[in-house]
């Protein structure tokens, strides 16, 4: 039986509205695609992605407007992933707008592909791969 699910969204907890939109916005090219405010449950949701279709995949930022310390990640949680066509520039173009990049481009270890890792100012990372990325003709598992 398929009900033809989909991916809509992954989201993460950020502290600093404000500096994640910074990031994620102006430093990675997303655009906001909605964002609701509930006053009564004092949190925002604020929707960002790369497209505008409702069947695009896009990244939740959850604001609680009170919450003064830092999230735990835990250790289950791994990355949020983008792809990019020229990793190089695109890693030396975050550097230059003050994002720190915590791995630098290069080969993944026993594997095609070209990674590198930046990390947005709650300390989440964003895995950044070159194009194309073809997992399913990797060769793996």
């Amino acid at each position: 039986m398929n009900l033809n699910p989909q991916i809509l969204h992954t989201m993460i907890r950020v502290r600093n509205l404000p500096s994640s939109l910074t990031f994620y916005c102006d430093a990675l090219g997303m655009s906001e695609i909605a964002r609701l405010d509930f006053e009564e449950g004092r949190y925002s949701l604020v929707y960002l992605g790369y497209g505008s279709d409702p069947a695009d995949a896009m990244l939740e930022l959850t604001f609680n407007w009170d919450r003064e310390s830092a999230y735990d990640h835990g250790d289950a949680y791994g990355h949020i992933a983008v792809g990019v066509d020229d990793l190089t520039s695109f890693c030396d173009a975050l550097r230059e707008a003050g994002v720190e990049i915590v791995r630098e481009p290069g080969p993944m270890t026993g594997s095609p592909f070209v990674i590198a890792f930046a990390q947005d100012p709650d300390g989440y990372k964003v895995e950044l791969i070159q194009r194309p990325f073809d997992p399913a003709g990797a060769g793996g598992g």
